[in-house]
Formats: structure tokens, C-alpha cells, sequence
């Protein structure tokens, strides 16, 4: 990694770069850097944008100094001591078994085990291994959707997050971590049943206080650290004695033996005693534990576990002042952690405790191992371990305080909420914020009991987080959200509203179908609130996004489907002149691109959208005027509508009520300056949809356009590092069926071959046809420009002739808009396959293929390339060569040099190598 690289890294980047370094997941990034594993997702991103890494292997490897340049790393986990027979023997278990459940009573240390095995087995499980805490769920259902979105396996409409999660870790060899299980045995017994059944290389270790009792489970019981004054219990004490400031001496080893064979060798509970040793000596620790040990004789060994360690927790508390316990059991409502402000707000929020005596109370929690510190590049935070968090929840019922100190941390969740920008900022601290507030905010709003007064609390906050998550770039939750909020509202215009930006949401993340009934439930809610106009506008979007969005939705509605709901639609909106042009909208939009009234009829609605400032209704119809010159050809009359259109909706922003009108819009200005042959402009466009909040979680969407632009310019390897980019989304996302994505895979592969790499090509062939839903036919792009290219390149005059056999005159009876995009680059190609294969109609190939390309000033410039070479006038090629290099066509400039021979030919050759291809073909033989 070059100097100026690792300086344009942020010190957060540099440690996520050391931690992978390390081989470490993203789980295990996250809990060393107290992130969440989403933050650590968009780091690893970041690293390869700016490093210009493949993968994660490579970004590895660039980390070859990673403890010199990085700053300390945080830990939220103290030290791991011991058990190094527990750790081969779980390291073997692992190895023989595909499910292990790693059993113990709390606190015994099963969590930091697995965690630690985990790490040392990452080189036997290269495709990942993933940590997953099921402490906050407490929905069955979201077991799946959860373990998801930890991987980074995406929703898919239609599709269950079971069937998506299947789908991905069915081809690799990866280990699933899941912690906490004992709360939810069945629903976890089911899903692993099933996961582990279709997922050949998948291993999953458990841990929990019960068994899951289910085919294949390997149990391997935790049992406490080794006894006696030379075992790993007595190692841990001393540990912790010596961070708490008392170091022991060879004379007291006896004692300390003795003490952590009391408490049974339970990690948790010699950690409290431990750390009580500077204030009441081995003398008031023997004294004091023995009182309350003496008390559990006679139960059996895992109750006395149990037991001890409550034991141990209860002794550790009575020795805390009033003051330290009330803070100990008002802070166990927070589920990440949190800031001493944080702890004052909520704890202050009730009598008996002052915020200025917060943060003293909390470091003596810290000094008593009640709680951790952890040092990070926000300050400092604090969290309890789950055994001390559910210890502190049963204080607070006990205390009468639950319902109070749950309705101070909703609304210190809204407070810390409104205090956050909703518009997406470049700004690391910003993204760690809205994750760790949407954690907090789950568990916040997760309430059966919400008291009536809280709300109205409740209801803003949903609506914040959903807005928050969304500029993140989380639309899924942000929909969740939304709806939620929807439930809460107190009326039904503010709960249409909420559906208005969930559909928005969801159309956002390519869900048609939720979109749609979103949409009919707003104009329900609108309908119950009184105003009917709005309810015909949000039937309007429904009817227009089945007639425009047919491709997102399933099943796939027929085009008719969308008259009954204008029906619906037209009786409400009464004279409303907003509600009158949005259901003109979903009309002309419904009309037949080849219906010569289109067109005219969406050019005479724009002034009257102007006129209301609907800048999305505009939108749209450009959008239907785009596709409507497109079919009849008109390439730059359809260009400048798919640019006006981005135009329009800037002063917007980035918000779900928008819906994926931005990404629409964005997309098909994209692939109309491809059709113009404005390669700079297609950059630029397809570069902003690679960082577009609602696709930060779909990688796959991100990347398609810049694919092809970087594949039809000439950035060939570029093509195949998003290539790889590509796969990981879409295999991610549950390998959906997209025929609009089908080109991209052909522009990978089209790249391969310009490489040279025939066996990826035809892998890239097989995942075009893989995410078809129709039958693969030729196309000018799909087929017929990717292959013709590769062939060009490596001079198969012979294969280059068949594959242009036919001839670009049109019309092709399906997607004809899409096609039109592509018939100039497709017959300038086919000119240079008629000289180099030496057709005897050469000469009308080249003459035929003017028209098609004139609107297209890179492809008319190889129709002029190929009349060159067909007249032999290599005295001209220098000059096309320039002008294509001006225009962004980088690969035909280089190709150009080198059929111009003489002094150009040795720039050509080094021009083509820094394109990442392979070494051209010419002359030919």
C-alpha cells in the first residue's frame, strides 16, 4: 500500500485494516472497536474503494505493518486467561461435529470461549465466521432476519430471510456463533435444523445454559476454571487482583486457591471477588463469602454454579453504597453501550441519585467488575455483561422502578435522536451514532406495556430512527420503522403519512409489492382522516408504480390491473388538482410506448406538475418520455429527459417519500449517456449510485451500472473488481432473478475475456443466464457487444462474423427502448468485423451503420475507424485515436494506436495494459 493511500485512511479505517490483518470477522472487528458489525461493513467497504482491493484477503494482506500504524485498538472484553484444554478440546469438537453447544450456567464463561476459539479456527473457515448475540431478541421470528443482516445477507421480496440465508451459506464453508440460546431453544432448534440440513459447509456453535436437543448437537459442558492454587481460576484472580492495584505473593496462593474453589471456578463470579481485594483484603473476602457459600451446600453441581455466582453477585452488591446500587439497576436498561451523559439522563430522571454523582458511582461499578470501560475514539462507555444486566433488570422490578426508568431511557432515545442530522453525513462518527442509537431504540420501543403517556414519545421516535436509518442506509429497517410508527400515531392523517414513507421505503429497496399495500393502507388512513384528495393521490402512485415498477413487484401484475384502482382513485379526488394530475400521471404512464398520443399527452401535463411543484410527478412522466423516445430512437431526445429529471429532484435530498424515483433516475441517465457515447457523463451518474443510501445495503444494485460503464470504456479490471463487488451482493441478497442485471454479469464476463480468462467468461455467462426470468435470446448488449468484443480483441475474425450475422436494423419485438440504448455500439462494432474479416459488402456495412450511430460521437468515430482500415488509411488513425481518448473511450483509443503501427503502437500496447487487458491481436494472421 502506497504512502498517499495509507494517509488518506481515517484512524478507524487503519484499525479495521490491523483487524483484518488479524483475520478477523466483522463480528469479532465490532466487538474489539465497540462498533456496530454495519459500521464495520462500511469500513471494509471504504478500505477496498480506496485501497483498490479485491476482497478481503487482499485488503489483509496490504496490512503488513498494522500495530505501528494503527492506534491502540479498544477492547469491550478483558483479558482471556486459561483454558487452553477447553480450547483445543472445543477447537476438535468443532472440527468433528457441525453443531456444538458449548453448555454452563452464567457467568461460567462460555461466551468468551466460544468467542476465542472462534478467532483461533479463522483460518479453517475462509469465507467467515459470524458472532451472533440473541440477548435482545425476544421475537422468534426475527431469529432469522437477524443472523441475516449480522452476514449481510439481504431481504428479497418474496422470499423469507430463511430461504435467502440458506441460499448463501449453502455454498461455503463458513461458522455460525449464536449466543445466549437458552431463551429461545425452540425456534433455534428449528432454524438450525433446517440451516444445517441445507448448508453442507456451515458449522454452528452454540452456547447456552440448556441443550437444544436437536440431530447432530455435540454438547461440550463449560465447566468453571481449574481449582487450586496453581489453576486457571486461581490465574484469572490474580489477573484481576493485579488490574484492581493489590499484587499477591507465592504466600498467598493457598487462600486464592481456596476462595475460587468456593465459587466453583465460575469466571464471573472470581472476577467480582477479585476485584473487592484492594478494599477488604483476602481476610474480609474469605469472611465475607464464606457466609453466603455456606448457605448452598447440597444442591446439585451446575445449581451450586447457579447459585455461587448469585451468591457472589448478591455479596458484591450489599457492599455497594445506596447511590452505586440505584445506578447499578437504572443503567441494566441500556442494550449497548453507553456514555456517562447517557447514564445521568436516565438514572437523574428519578429521585435518589443526582447526575453529579453519576460518573463517580459509575467508575466504582468499574472498580468492582459490575461493569466495563471501554476507551474509545468517542470517549469513554460503559455496558454490564447480560448475567449483571439481567441481575440489575430484576433490581428494578424488585425496586418498583421498571415502567419509570424505561419511559426515562424512551426518552432519552428521542432526545439523542432529534440531536442527529436525517441527512447522510460523510462523517464516521455520524454513522457510529445512528447504529448505536437504532440498537438502543429497538429496545426502547420492544414494549407490551407502553404506558399511555409515552406514546406520543414513542410515535417521534420511531419516526426518527426510521428516518435516521434510512439516510444510513438500512432501508429495510427504516420500512419496519415506519410502520411501526404507523401503529403508534395518534391519528389517522399522521398514520397515513407514516405509510406514505414506508411504501416509499420499500420502493426504495426494490419491494414492490409491500409498496403496493402500503400505499392502499395510506388511502384507507387518509380516507378515515377526512381527506379524500390524498387518499386518491397515494391510489394513484399504487396504480402508477404497477404499471412502471411491473419489474420489482411479485408476482408480476398485468397491466390492466392498475384501472380499478384509478377507478377507486377518480370518484375521490373531486376537483383536487393535485389529486386529478397524479391520476394523469398513472394514465399516461399505463399507455402503450408506441401509442403515438403518449408522448404528447405527458408534454401537455409537465406545466401543469410544474405548477404544483410535484417535482416527483414530473419526474415520472420524463421518465415516460424517456422510454418513449427511446423505442422510436431518438437518443438524445431521450438523454436529455433522463437528465432533467436528476435535475429535478436534487433540491429533495435523499428521503423515503421519494421512493427509488432518485435511483431510477439516476440508472437511466446512466445508460443514456452510454447510448450517446457521453462516457464522462456516464461515469459521473453511475459513481453517485454507488453511493446512494438505499443502496448501501444492496452492493449488487450499487454497482451494476459502474460495470458496464467501466466494462464499455475500457476499465477492465475495474469491471472485474466490482465484479466481485456484484456477486457477494447478489449472492448476499438470495441470488434474485433481475433480467435488468443480466447485462452487467455479460460486461464481467466480456472483461474476463478481454483478460484472457475464457473459464470466467463462461462463468459469467452462466450467472447472466441465471438471473433471467426469460429466455436468454440475444441482444445487441447482452450477447452480441460483449462477445464481440473479446473476439475483436483476440482477432477471431471467423467467430466475430457469426456472432454479427445479424443486422442492426431495428426492432426485435421485446424491450426495443432497452435495445435502442445499445444498436450503435453494436453495429460500429460490426463495421470493424466486416474489414477485419474481409466481407465483400464491407463497404455497405460501414455505410449502413451512419444513421444508427450519429447521435453516438464514440461509435461514429469506429465507423470511421473501420472505413479507415477498409480504404487503408492509417494516416487517419492517429487522429481518431485522440478524439476518443478525449471522449473517455480509453480501451478504443488504445486499440486505435495499435493498428496505426509505427511510433503509436508501443504507447497503444502500454495504454492497453493499464487497462488491465490482455495483449491485442494485430495485424491479423
Amino acid at each position: 500500500m502506497s504512502t498517499g493511500t495509507a494517509d488518506a485512511l481515517s484512524p478507524r479505517e487503519r484499525e479495521v485494516l490491523a483487524a483484518l490483518a488479524g483475520h478477523a470477522t466483522n463480528a469479532e472487528i465490532a466487538e474489539r472497536l465497540f462498533l456496530s458489525v454495519r459500521t464495520v461493513e462500511s469500513h471494509v467497504a471504504s478500505l477496498l474503494r480506496k485501497t483498490g482491493a479485491r476482497d478481503r484477503r487482499a485488503l489483509a494482506g496490504l496490512a503488513v505493518e498494522p500495530a505501528a500504524s494503527a492506534p491502540p485498538v479498544a477492547s469491550t472484553l478483558t483479558s482471556f486467561i486459561g483454558r487452553a484444554h477447553e480450547r483445543a478440546a472445543l477447537a476438535v469438537a468443532l472440527g468433528e461435529h457441525r453443531l456444538v453447544t458449548a453448555l454452563g450456567p452464567g457467568g461460567v464463561g462460555k461466551t468468551r470461549l466460544a468467542f476465542s476459539v472462534a478467532a483461533d479456527l479463522a483460518e479453517r473457515y475462509p469465507e467467515g465466521s459470524w458472532l451472533v448475540d440473541l440477548v435482545p431478541i425476544t421475537d422468534p421470528a426475527r431469529i432469522a432476519p437477524t443472523i441475516a443482516e449480522r452476514i449481510g445477507v439481504q431481504e428479497r421480496q418474496g422470499r423469507a430471510p430463511v430461504d435467502a440465508l440458506e441460499a448463501w451459506l449453502s455454498t461455503r464453508t463458513t461458522l455460525l456463533v449464536l449466543d445466549n440460546c437458552e431463551h429461545l431453544l425452540d425456534p433455534v432448534a428449528e432454524l438450525l435444523e433446517r440451516l444445517l440440513a441445507g448448508c453442507p459447509g456451515l458449522t454452528v456453535l452454540a452456547t447456552s445454559r440448556t441443550r437444544l436437543a436437536v440431530p447432530f448437537e455435540w454438547v461440550f459442558p463449560v465447566p468453571g476454571l481449574s481449582a487450586g492454587p496453581d489453576g486457571d481460576a486461581a490465574a484469572l484472580f490474580t489477573a484481576r487482583a493485579l488490574a484492581a492495584g493489590t499484587r499477591l505473593t507465592d504466600a498467598d496462593r493457598e487462600r486464592v486457591g481456596a476462595i475460587c474453589t468456593g465459587l466453583e471456578g465460575v469466571a464471573l463470579a472470581i472476577e467480582l471477588a477479585a476485584a473487592r481485594l484492594p478494599s477488604l483484603g483476602l481476610d474480609g473476602l474469605e469472611a465475607g463469602l464464606g457466609d453466603r457459600l455456606a448457605l448452598l451446600t447440597g444442591g446439585r453441581r451446575a445449581d451450586a454454579r447457579h447459585r455461587s455466582l448469585r451468591a457472589a453477585v448478591d455479596w458484591s452488591h450489599d457492599l455497594l453504597a445506596p447511590e452505586e446500587r440505584a445506578v447499578l439497576r437504572r443503567v441494566s436498561v441500556f442494550a449497548t453501550p453507553f456514555p456517562a451523559t447517557a447514564a445521568a439522563d436516565v438514572v437523574a430522571a428519578l429521585p435518589g441519585v443526582t447526575r453529579g454523582a453519576v460518573p463517580g458511582a459509575l467508575a466504582a461499578l468499574v472498580d468492582c467488575s459490575l461493569l466495563d470501560a471501554v476507551s474509545t475514539n468517542d470517549g469513554t462507555r460503559y455496558r454490564a455483561l447480560e448475567t449483571i444486566r439481567q441481575y440489575g433488570a430484576e433490581l428494578l422490578e424488585a425496586e418498583g422502578e421498571t415502567t419509570a426508568v424505561r419511559s426515562a431511557h424512551l426518552r432519552w432515545c428521542m432526545v439523542h435522536a432529534e440531536q442527529l442530522p436525517v441527512e447522510a453525513q460523510d462523517d464516521e462518527r455520524w454513522t457510529r451514532d445512528v447504529d448505536a442509537l437504532a440498537d438502543e431504540a429497538r429496545t426502547a420501543l420492544a414494549r407490551d406495556d407502553l404506558p399511555a403517556a409515552d406514546r406520543e414519545g414513542a410515535f417521534r421516535l420511531a419516526e426518527r430512527i426510521a428516518r435516521l436509518v434510512f439516510a444510513r442506509g438500512i432501508p429495510a429497517e427504516a420500512q419496519r420503522r415506519f410502520e411501526q410508527a404507523a401503529v403508534l400515531a395518534a391519528d389517522p392523517a399522521s398514520r397515513g403519512r407514516m405509510l406514505v414513507a414506508a411504501a416509499g421505503a420499500a420502493e426504495a429497496r426494490q419491494f414492490g409489492a409491500p409498496s403496493i399495500r402500503l400505499r392502499g393502507e395510506a388511502a384507507r388512513a387518509f380516507r378515515e382522516a377526512g381527506d379524500d384528495a390524498l387518499a386518491a393521490v397515494q391510489l394513484a402512485r399504487e396504480a402508477e408504480a404497477m404499471v412502471r415498477f411491473r419489474g420489482i413487484i411479485t408476482p408480476r401484475p398485468e397491466p390492466e390491473a392498475a384501472e380499478p384502482v384509478l377507478d377507486e382513485a377518480r370518484p375521490l379526488a373531486g376537483g383536487d388538482p393535485r389529486a386529478l394530475a397524479r391520476i394523469a400521471v398513472a394514465e399516461i404512464l399505463g399507455m402503450h410506448d408506441e401509442d403515438p398520443a403518449k408522448e404528447s399527452a405527458a408534454l401537455d401535463l409537465l406545466p401543469e406538475l410544474e405548477r404544483l411543484d410535484d417535482r416527483v410527478g414530473r419526474s415520472s412522466v420524463l421518465d415516460g418520455i424517456c422510454t418513449i423516445r427511446l423505442a422510436r430512437g431518438d437518443l438524445t431526445g431521450a438523454f436529455a429527459a433522463a437528465s432533467e429529471r436528476i435535475e429535478l429532484l436534487a433540491p429533495l435530498g435523499i428521503s423515503p417519500e421519494i421512493g427509488a424515483e432518485l435511483t431510477d433516475a439516476l440508472q437511466m441517465t446512466a445508460e443514456c449517456a452510454i447510448g450517446v457515447g457521453d462516457i464522462p457523463a456516464a461515469r459521473r451518474l453511475s459513481g453517485r449510485l454507488l453511493t446512494l443510501p438505499s443502496h448501501a445495503g444492496e452492493g449488487y444494485l450499487a454497482v451494476s451500472r459502474a460495470i458496464i460503464v467501466a466494462a464499455i470504456a475500457g476499465d477492465v479490471q475495474l469491471a472485474r473488481d466490482l465484479g466481485v463487488r456484484f456477486l457477494d451482493g447478489w449472492e448476499r441478497a438470495g441470488r434474485p432473478r433481475v433480467n435488468s442485471l443480466s447485462p452487467t454479469a455479460m460486461a464481467v464476463g466480456c472483461a474476463a475475456a478481454l483478460q484472457g480468462d475464457d473459464d470466467d467468461a463462461a462463468r459469467w455467462l452462466g450467472i447472466a443466464r441465471a438471473l433471467l426470468t426469460r429466455d436468454f435470446r440475444e441482444q445487441y448488449f447482452e450477447v452480441l457487444v460483449c462477445r464481440l468484443l473479446p473476439l475483436l480483441h483476440g482477432g477471431d475474425s471467423t467467430r466475430a462474423l457469426d456472432t454479427a450475422a445479424t443486422a442492426p436494423d431495428g426492432r426485435n419485438g421485446r424491450d426495443d427502448w432497452y435495445e435502442n440504448l445499445w444498436r450503435p455500439w453494436y453495429a460500429a462494432l460490426r463495421t470493424e468485423v466486416a474489414v477485419i474479416a474481409a466481407v465483400p459488402g464491407a463497404a455497405g456495412w460501414i455505410a449502413a451503420a451512419r444513421s444508427i450511430v450519429e447521435q453516438n460521437p464514440v461509435t461514429a468515430l469506429l465507423v470511421d475507424r473501420a472505413d479507415a482500415l477498409l480504404r487503408e488509411d492509417g494516416d487517419g488513425l492517429p487522429a481518431i485515436a485522440d478524439r476518443l481518448e478525449a471522449l473517455g473511450a480509453r480501451y478504443q483509443a488504445a486499440r486505435t494506436r495499435i493498428m496505426a503501427g509505427g511510433a503509436l503502437r508501443e504507447r497503444g500496447e502500454g495504454e492497453m495494459a493499464a487497462c488491465g487487458a490482455a495483449p491485442m491481436t494485430w495485424p491479423l494472421g
